[in-house]
């Protein structure tokens, strides 16, 4: 795989409600997932950013009293769409997760890297 000339802004998706019954430990391995696949990524020499780092704290700052509340709602998948549009390319991670899905399908219809595995993002020179 050709090199790139400078980092690449990846945006990591993986599921964060799927399949943890909104269960506040379960959320939280997804989001502890996403992050130690981000901080590889940025010893990989690019920049990692996760819908989650962002979206979570704007989320606990509208007063959300739990995932899915109306607050959730309006947040939650709008930053990760609006982040998407800033980055270079998407990393899926995990396992069946409905937005994370929404945000590859988005990735590709607009034009961007789609990549599955951290060994397929190529290298910065």
């Amino acid at each position: 795989m050709t090199p790139v000339p400078h980092p690449l802004m990846i945006l990591v998706a993986g599921p964060y409600r799927s399949g943890t019954g909104d269960d506040p430990a379960k959320l939280d391995a997804h989001v502890r997932a996403m992050n130690a696949t981000a901080l590889a990524l940025f010893r990989a020499g690019h920049l990692p950013v996760t819908g989650e780092a962002l979206a979570l704290p704007l989320i606990e700052t509208a007063g959300s009293t739990g995932p899915g509340d109306p607050a959730f709602q309006e947040i939650f998948h709008p930053v990760a769409e609006r982040l998407l549009a800033r980055c270079d390319a998407v990393l899926r991670i995990g396992g069946a997760s409905e937005g994370a899905d929404r945000m590859v399908e988005a990735a590709r219809a607009g034009g961007l890297a789609v990549y599955t595995g951290i060994d397929d993002i190529p290298a910065v020179r």
